[in-house]
């Protein structure tokens, strides 16, 4: 008998979301994610896989709280194309997500003062709000644009 999880169904990714090419660290263990560009504003999204899953069969709540990091996170990137840390992040849980819900989250920047970014950002499946919070964000390293992305300043 295996201890295996079980692997993960087929699924059609929606149009206009491309698999984050991301092999390192954490990422490796919540994956894959996936992003988007629409209407001028970077969408990361993600599927809810048995194994991020709690003991009710929902998205676990450290699950949302990381894709959230990341997806609000992702607004330093695009201003500074740079690599950020995470200072401090509230989160308010409205709602859940089960086995197979495709869920998106994304992020706007609030203030930038003294190289600290705020931002206000939403995760959310289809029509339903999951989370709702806000994250201080600071670049520590500049790096190359990369598509999308504004020069350091």
């Amino acid at each position: 008998m295996s201890d295996d999880a079980a692997a993960p169904a087929h699924f059609e990714v929606p149009e206009g979301f491309v698999a984050l090419d991301w092999r390192r660290g954490f990422v490796r263990q919540i994956g894959p994610l996936y992003r988007a560009q629409r209407d001028g504003r970077s969408t990361m999204a993600f599927r809810v896989e048995e194994h991020l899953t709690n003991g009710m069969a929902n998205a676990h709540g450290g699950m949302l709280m990381a894709f959230a990091d990341m997806a609000w996170g992702h607004v330093v990137s695009i201003e500074t194309s740079s690599y950020w840390v995470t200072v401090r992040l509230t989160f308010d849980f409205l709602s859940s997500a089960q086995v197979g819900d495709w869920v998106e989250g994304s992020g706007d920047l609030l203030s930038r003062t003294d190289d600290l970014f705020v931002v206000r950002g939403k995760v959310w499946s289809g029509e339903r709000a999951l989370v709702t919070g806000t994250g201080v964000f600071k670049p520590i390293q500049r790096r190359d644009p990369r598509p999308g992305e504004k020069a350091y300043k």
